[in-house]
């Protein structure tokens, strides 16, 4: 049985996809930070994944240059000096954006031209307005 991780109630991936690399951290941390591999780098496999194509473009579109030549997205978590921590950081971080690209954007619609009415009374209104400041002015004698 193949084994998904379910985004939205249409769109769930697999989980052989995702891959997890294990790197030192940079920054502070003293010895500790030089023993251990704490920060995590997600590697999620699109083409592997079973989404479709709209999604795979919203995602190529969203997250840019973290898509490297391989068609992997490469996600990076060390936010903790925790392994654990920052394993699932990086799958919530994913799974994240992955619901965001499987919402389509909506369609703009334009709306209907205004009645004849609206826009006079908008004009009316603006130039009301533009009398107001006009008065505001100093006056050149």
């Amino acid at each position: 049985m193949i084994e998904r991780i379910e985004i939205t109630t249409q769109v769930s991936i697999d989980r052989r996809a995702i891959s997890y690399e294990f790197i030192r951290s940079s920054g502070p941390g003293g010895q500790h930070v030089n023993k251990v591999s704490t920060a995590v780098q997600l590697r999620f496999d699109i083409r592997n994944a079973g989404l479709s194509e709209d999604v795979i473009q919203r995602l190529h579109e969203k997250a840019g240059n973290r898509i490297n030549s391989e068609h992997e997205l490469i996600i990076e978590a060390k936010k903790y000096r925790s392994q654990l921590k920052n394993k699932q950081d990086a799958l919530e971080r994913l799974i994240a954006l992955l619901q965001d690209v499987a919402v389509p954007p909506k369609i703009h619609k334009p709306r209907r031209g205004l009645s004849r009415a609206a826009k006079h009374l908008r004009l009316e209104a603006k130039r009301k307005r533009s009398e107001i400041k006009q008065a505001r002015r100093r006056v050149n004698w």
